[in-house]
């Protein structure tokens, strides 16, 4: 039997599972790194300490799975998109890493849009420029910590940080960079114009050389096997964007389907053999699947704000199941299951870390009064965050031509029936999800029997490894009533609009924030 394993690194966690080559999970074993706040809308990580985790969920999945590392055939990492690691000229991370939902370039997008510099942006790279880009931050960084920047060797996404560390080689995967406004989509190539558009020039010296997915990027070196349990001379490949790897994990190789990730971020895409060049999406990026285009409209608006809710209102009852060994997320699936979707639930914005609406938007609840529980703030979270998803989806289907076969699902959501049906009601299409607990891994166990040449391209990989399940189908009468509370989520949402750069001022009048 042939074995991979697939690396996933999320804004705070960090997975670690075993493959066999016909795409059965045999183990998974996850921890977390603390998310480091050091001021409202900063969000970052000891990029040490997250180093260790990978090491620590490496040896811990290859002994729950009962096998030695010189079983393992490829090593394939995914991770979160947007945010900024560096690697120092000493051999030493530069500061901390930046994770995805970080706020704190959030005027400069604003700026680039008012001088014109995003719609030159947008002829070369295909897509809009987000506060939490790399270009976002080095552009930060270079005003308020132009020393991070002098240091810097290397600038890495996250998960090519960690192949670098388990490789000692720096690589550059296409999917991630090309989502971060510095590769031209029309060359595939990083573009000095764009460089020069966002006043960073100077970074291009600094951004490591470009590779495919499926491209080896590198071997395990004796440090980082005597660190993980790994055989030193084990081959890993590029790896993905984790919206890339787990659009794989749910069988994304036409064009029929659309995939929603449901985790921290938004996540709402297709696949399409030319870019939506208009503006009327957020992003295009390159797919790992060549001759095909990632059309994507995302936000960090997803089921973070389920994590928020269970961590700050629902200390005890996580606590409590802990102790009785019962699962917080089922106790929450079962509490909003007790509320009929017809009842009025106070309206919930999920911009908790940040918005698809206004650059300043903030989370809140909308219409609560003393009849509401923490049950029915619960279901008000569940339902803004699907909302959230079909704001995305319905610019998505704009610029289609045929409305989509079904949603492949991934992240929390596709693990709880209840919320699966909900996205169903909600987006009005069927639901489909994979019999698989961790699909950004399941995606680089597919990318690594692709790389290692157990099968002899990605889409092969995807037809031997990856089942789907049954379909989930729209309850009329549910999407009936969500349409109803849909459009109150939207007039909401402008209702609201002109009260965000006011809350803004304030914080910056007093510096929080800044």
């Amino acid at each position: 039997m042939v074995y991979f394993l697939g690396l996933d690194n999320g804004g705070t966690a960090t997975k670690a599972a075993v493959f066999d080559e016909n795409g059965r999970e045999l183990a998974a074993v996850g921890m977390n790194t603390a998310m480091l706040v050091p001021k409202p809308g900063f969000t970052e990580r000891d990029m040490e300490e997250m180093w260790t985790a990978n090491c620590q969920v490496i040896q811990g999945a290859l002994k729950k799975a009962g096998i030695s590392g010189d079983e393992i055939s490829c090593v394939a990492v995914c991770g979160h998109g947007k945010g900024l690691y560096l690697w120092g000229k000493d051999g030493k991370p530069v500061r901390n890493g930046i994770i995805s939902t970080d706020n704190r370039a959030w005027n400069y997008p604003q700026r680039w849009k008012q001088d014109g510099t995003e719609a030159k942006v947008l002829e070369r790279s295909c897509q809009h420029i987000l506060s939490s880009q790399p270009v976002s931050l080095l552009a930060w960084l270079k005003d308020h910590e132009p020393e991070a920047l002098e240091k810097t060797q290397w600038i890495f996404a996250c998960k090519d940080y960690v192949r670098f560390r388990l490789t000692g080689e720096a690589f550059a995967e296409r999917t991630d960079y090309s989502g971060c406004n510095l590769v031209n989509l029309h060359t595939g190539e990083y573009d000095e114009a764009l460089l020069e558009l966002f006043g960073l020039s100077e970074c291009m010296e600094k951004l490591p050389p470009l590779r495919y997915s499926t491209d080896i990027c590198g071997h395990v070196t004796k440090e980082a096997a005597e660190k993980t349990g790994l055989k030193e001379g084990t081959p890993v490949a590029g790896g993905a964007f984790d919206i890339d790897a787990c659009a794989l994990a749910v069988g994304i190789t036409d064009e029929e389907h659309i995939c929603m990730i449901a985790g921290t971020w938004s996540i709402n895409e297709y696949i399409a053999r030319e870019a939506v060049t208009d503006g009327s999406v957020m992003m295009n990026s390159f797919y790992c699947l060549p001759g095909y285009y990632l059309v994507e409209e995302c936000s960090p608006t997803s089921a973070g704000n389920n994590e928020w809710l269970m961590k700050t209102l629902l200390p005890e009852v996580r606590e409590e199941c802990r102790k009785n060994g019962k699962n917080i997320y089922e106790q929450m699936n079962s509490w909003v299951e007790e509320i009929p979707a017809e009842e009025f639930c106070p309206i919930y914005l999920p911009f908790l870390m940040a918005s698809n609406v206004h650059p300043n938007a903030s989370g809140c609840f909308v219409g609560i009064s003393n009849y509401h529980t923490r049950k029915h703030l619960l279901r008000s979270v569940y339902e803004g965050v699907t909302f959230s998803h079909r704001y995305h989806l319905e610019k998505l289907l704009k610029t289609r031509k045929e409305v989509p076969r079904s949603i492949r699902l991934a992240g929390g959501a596709a693990r709880s029936p209840m919320w699966t049906q909900m996205f169903a009601d909600v987006m009005k299409l069927s639901v489909e999800s994979v019999d698989v607990n961790e699909t950004g891994a399941a995606g680089c166990a597919v990318i690594g029997a692709a790389a290692s040449g157990v099968c002899e391209t990605v889409e092969e990989a995807v037809k031997k490894m990856c089942r789907i399940g049954e379909p989930v189908l729209p309850n009329p009468r549910n999407s009936a009533i969500y349409d109803e509370k849909y459009a109150l989520y939207c007039k909401t949402i402008d209702a609201l609009d002109g009260l965000w750069d006011s809350i803004q001022s304030y914080r910056d009048k007093y510096s929080i924030g800044n």
